[in-house]
């Protein structure tokens, strides 16, 4: 296993390359789904959870780490407040 030297320019470039996709492709069918961004290649895979994305990239013979967005949302997940 190895270890991710993930840093903030890879979440700068990861956010920067889902923002150029988001504007220059119809994502309405994939709202709610999870992309998983690879800041390195540019690389984007969707599926239905974190997990599924991460099927897919392992498929394709890439191990890189990845930035996820659940697209058509702000945030990916946020947790219930307290009342």
């Amino acid at each position: 296993m190895t270890v991710s030297k993930w840093t903030e320019a890879d979440s700068i470039r990861a956010k920067k390359i889902w923002d150029d996709y988001q504007k220059n492709h119809d994502l309405s069918a994939q709202v709610g789904q999870t992309a998983g961004i690879d800041p390195s290649s540019g690389r984007i895979w969707f599926g239905d959870s974190i997990q599924s994305v991460v099927v897919k990239r392992d498929a394709d013979g890439c191990d890189a780490p990845l930035l996820f967005e659940r697209v058509g949302s702000a945030t990916y997940y946020r947790k219930g407040g307290h009342r």
